[in-house]
């Protein structure tokens, strides 16, 4: 007997040992009752992190626990292709060689797209079979495999018709290379040292100004609001009133927001459509 406890030494002959006698399939008795997990399909841009293992951890604890109790259970493993994030990586991977997208063509580029979903897409598949993820391995699939493209297809068109998914305007994250939207998960932020603009607004029907600090001054064509805090004593014979936007020759109101730094700046603010900081003021502004 071994002195110290080696996972290494039995761990991947057990695991083979459940898979080839198919502890893991569905007993297919329609005399007991069912239970399936449908595993969120992880993204083929790279290998598993944390947040895939606790993920992984939780429903392998609950299909263990319903195949215990006697339920014909199934938990369906596979990947997504997440086409866009993917194509990043590939695109990043090609930089490196010194070689661009266009310089491969689309057939070539598609070849290096399946490679690098092949490779991962394994690694992904192998580390879930070191955690002891109890899946179906046989059932396994890919969201580019047949039929399942255009189940998802009906599905979102489906939920269009229903009223449950709609097409509006919002803020994305737009990638210059890619000339595509890209999700939050996608965007690495930086900090930079950046200078702070001061754009007078004069009063309606008044000699006076309010001056508004801003990083992004070009958003100011698009000012609805310009925002003050309540409890400023500087601003407060102002809250309520009109102002004019620059420029646009538009008349906007004078409102108040405790989301507003007072030490920021001048302590007034444009309030620009879309960003969360307008909404939450606009939600709730105080007018006098």
């Amino acid at each position: 007997m071994e002195s110290k406890f080696n996972p290494k030494d039995f761990e991947d002959r057990l695991y083979k040992e459940w898979e080839e006698k198919g502890y893991f399939k569905p007993s297919m008795d329609k005399t007991k009752e069912s239970f399936c997990i449908m595993m969120p399909p992880p993204n083929v841009t790279g290998k598993l992190h944390m947040g895939h293992a606790l993920d992984d951890t939780i429903q392998d604890i609950l299909i263990r626990y319903k195949r215990m109790q006697g339920f014909n259970t199934l938990w369906l493993p596979g990947t997504d292709h997440s086409s866009i994030s993917t194509e990043m990586k590939v695109v990043q991977k090609l930089k490196e060689e010194g070689k661009t997208k266009q310089d491969l063509g689309r057939e070539k580029f598609l070849e290096e797209a399946w490679a690098w979903t092949k490779l991962y897409g394994g690694t992904i598949e192998n580390q879930q079979r070191k955690l002891g993820c109890s899946c179906d391995w046989d059932r396994r699939r890919f969201t580019l495999d047949e039929g399942l493209s255009e189940a998802v297809l009906e599905e979102f068109v489906n939920l269009y018709n229903d009223g449950y998914i709609y097409k509006g305007t919002r803020m994305v994250n737009w990638c210059p290379n890619c000339n595509t939207a890209i999700s939050d998960a996608e965007v690495e932020y930086k900090e930079e040292e950046s200078h702070l603009w001061h754009l007078r607004y004069k009063l309606k029907d008044e000699e006076r100004f309010v001056e508004v600090a801003t990083t992004r001054p070009e958003t100011m064509l698009g000012d609805t609001a310009v925002a003050v805090h309540p409890d400023d004593e500087r601003y407060k014979d102002i809250v309520g009133k009109t102002c004019i936007l620059p420029i646009v020759n538009r008349e906007i109101p004078i409102i108040a927001d405790e989301f507003v730094e007072k030490e920021f700046g001048t302590g007034c603010v444009n309030v620009t459509p879309f960003g969360t900081q307008s909404t939450e003021m606009l939600e709730n502004r105080e007018v006098a």
